[in-house]
């Protein structure tokens, strides 16, 4: 059994993903080990190791009083996770966190977004540029690209409302009768720049830690995305290797 498949790693997962989507909100005291062993189905043992890889992640703090979701973890979520919650919820955005769109136009797209979407020359695309945050911090600063005829069955698409732009791929994938089939995610560190240090409240200059997604089906790229996080935030990944057919 690979790491990733032992009980108690899918354990923290569920708990990791009800804290991500607010289901556990932060200063919450989670149940006595012993009840939520059993909420969970798994030993007293199986359980501490969970909560071991949740407080080393960040997203949960021990005393004598307890266990109790961490205030303002200093994680967030990764791409993957917003694609997946926004599939599962319908909304992007977690529990408290806002976002405010301050960009939805049809623009000539720059070269490296054609080749993306393998558009002709001359053709368009709808650019979202948005940020989240949550209280006084700012959690992170979004582009995201689509096919400008997506723009014709999804309205919203041009709509700086926020209330309508957090769950904008069910929608697109309804309207449009494709899924989201595989996704990719690149990240690197870097420092930001003017427009990025003033959106995420930071020195220009400051490090940040900055990625693009790539969601796509058969018929090619669906959504791609471009973003930034604060230094001070980290994302996790779970990840598992199959074996080799040999057994290596």
């Amino acid at each position: 059994m690979t790491d990733a498949n032992h009980p108690y790693m899918q354990v923290a997962e569920r708990i990791r993903r009800r804290i991500l989507d607010g289901a556990l909100k932060e200063g919450e005291k989670l149940p006595p080990v012993r009840e939520l062993a059993r909420q969970e189905g798994v030993s007293v043992a199986t359980l501490g190791r969970s909560l071991d890889q949740l407080q080393v992640e960040g997203y949960i703090t021990t005393s004598r009083r307890g266990t109790f979701v961490a205030n303002a973890p200093e994680v967030a979520p990764s791409g993957y996770d917003r694609i997946t919650r926004v599939l599962r919820t319908g909304s992007v955005l977690a529990d408290g966190e806002t976002m405010i769109v301050t960009h939805a136009e049809l623009i000539r797209p720059p070269q490296y977004i054609s080749e993306i979407f393998d558009l002709s020359e001359g053709d368009q695309v709808v650019r979202r540029q948005w940020h989240t945050g949550k209280g006084q911090q700012r959690t992170g600063l979004f582009v995201t690209w689509y096919p400008a005829h997506f723009a014709a069955a999804v309205p919203e698409l041009l709509s700086t409302a926020a209330k309508s732009s957090a769950g904008l791929l069910p929608k697109i994938q309804k309207a449009i009768g494709r899924r989201v089939v595989a996704g990719r995610d690149d990240i690197h560190g870097r420092d930001a720049d003017v427009r990025e240090a003033n959106y995420l409240g930071l020195r220009t200059g400051s490090p940040i830690l900055a990625g693009a997604h790539r969601l796509w089906d058969n018929d090619g790229v669906i959504e791609f995305g471009e973003w930034c996080l604060p230094y001070r935030l980290t994302v996790g990944y779970e990840y598992s290797f199959e074996a080799a057919p040999d057994g290596s």
